[in-house]
């Protein structure tokens, strides 16, 4: 018989690894049950490990949250789940995600559970999304996790839209002017130079902004150029590589939250996602502990990472959450006091939600708001930009025709 590595929890939310012999992943699954663990991972000895995580496709998360909604209408209208993911996969535009489903239904078909078959593809199907599954699974209430799901990854892909389009125009804008700007530097500039040089004879000298522009029409058109695009490439890769590391994700992080008017979007959006994933896990049935873990790995900004991280420790040892949260001080103090009184009435997801709906009003709001500022300091932009390499150009031309007409 083969034997199994896994991670599995307690009761209280406690990891509990270890290896087991069993007959299949089944007799696994319910010998770890009797003993009153809830498994998360299992892995055969000898397998290759994480081979989906690198090889399986990646399906947008439009086509996700179709199959999910879909999912959920056939389930509650009484058909077999094999049956309708038979009739997703058939009806689905995408390829891949048609033979993920496939292999899901043989899996299912074969004794699994639709979970566990969810978690062998983790580039389509998040920790979130199986966990939940999972605990509809244990509460008979499928369909009702499904809906919810469906609701959580439309509000996400919602946000994540209006924070991308805060984001495109200024970059798009501002690339534009760049290429303007290096347009004329590299193509014009050195025309108007050999005019300057035939007129002047070198005995008049040019304006210092005209010399200035020359200069760096001079640099961007010899190798010199070189040297300064390796330099931005190579900070470019020592960022990245930066950003690899925790300490690196966590001070790039920390600096965005503090950039001006752009920070405060991103704070937002953070404070938002967190309250409706937890919102969304508690109210389906996932403990405190499993989803605070969730949260953790779905923040998006490791410093609230690092906040619920530490929030879940002091759960763990018996405090409430809404302690930990504000000694943090990433976390407003209306959001803390709104989930210390959901824990004492009982109703913290629905006070989670009702943050996460106020701020996703804020950011929608901020959003606009930027949007609004932004257009006109660019068109300014531009026009300095522009017509500051048009002034330098021609103040040669006036200061000789004001040398001539003397």
């Amino acid at each position: 018989m083969p034997t199994y590595t896994y991670v599995a929890r307690t009761r209280d939310g406690r990891k509990e690894r270890g290896n087991l012999t069993a007959a299949n992943r089944q007799a696994l699954v319910k010998a770890l049950q009797t003993r009153g663990l809830v498994p998360d991972t299992i892995q055969e000895k000898g397998a290759k490990k994480g081979v989906a995580a690198r090889k399986g496709p990646k399906v947008k998360t439009v086509e996700i949250l179709i199959f999910t909604r879909q999912l959920s209408t056939i389930v509650n209208a009484g058909l077999p789940l094999l049956q309708g993911l038979d009739i997703l996969s058939e009806q689905t535009e995408d390829p891949r995600f048609a033979a993920v489903m496939h292999e899901i239904g043989r899996d299912v078909e074969g004794g699994e559970s639709f979970s566990d078959a969810l978690k062998k593809h983790p580039r389509v199907f998040s920790d979130l999304f199986v966990s939940m599954i999972r605990a509809g699974e244990a509460s008979g209430n499928l369909d009702e996790v499904l809906l919810q799901l469906a609701d959580y990854l439309e509000a996400m892909e919602e946000l994540k839209r209006r924070v991308k389009a805060a984001m495109t125009y200024p970059v798009a804008a501002f690339s534009m002017i760049l290429l303007i700007a290096a347009g004329l530097i590299i193509w014009v500039v050195p025309q108007f130079e050999e005019i300057f040089s035939n007129l002047s004879n070198g005995e008049t000298p040019l304006p210092a902004p005209t010399r200035l522009l020359i200069f760096i029409s001079d640099v961007m058109t010899s190798w010199q150029a070189l040297i300064v695009v390796a330099m931005g490439v190579g900070l470019v890769i020592a960022m990245r590589m930066y950003r690899e590391t925790e300490s690196g994700r966590y001070n790039l992080d920390k600096l965005l939250l503090r950039l001006p008017k752009f920070g405060g979007i991103f704070r937002k959006v953070a404070i938002s996602r967190f309250s409706r994933t937890l919102s969304t896990l508690t109210r389906s049935g996932v403990s405190i502990l499993a989803a605070l873990e969730i949260v953790e790995r779905t923040a998006g900004n490791e410093v609230f990472a690092r906040a619920v991280r530490g929030a879940a420790d002091s759960v763990r040892n018996g405090e409430t959450l809404a302690d930990p949260l504000m000694r943090t001080e990433e976390f407003p103090a209306m959001v803390t006091r709104m989930i210390a009184v959901g824990e004492k009435t009982g109703a913290l997801e629905t006070m989670l939600a009702k943050i996460s709906d106020f701020y996703d009003s804020e950011v929608r709001a901020a959003v606009d708001s930027l949007t609004s500022l932004i257009e006109p300091l660019l068109i300014g932009l531009m026009g300095i930009v522009v017509g500051g390499i048009v002034i330098a150009l021609f103040m040669p031309i006036l200061q000789l025709s004001s040398l001539i007409s003397n």
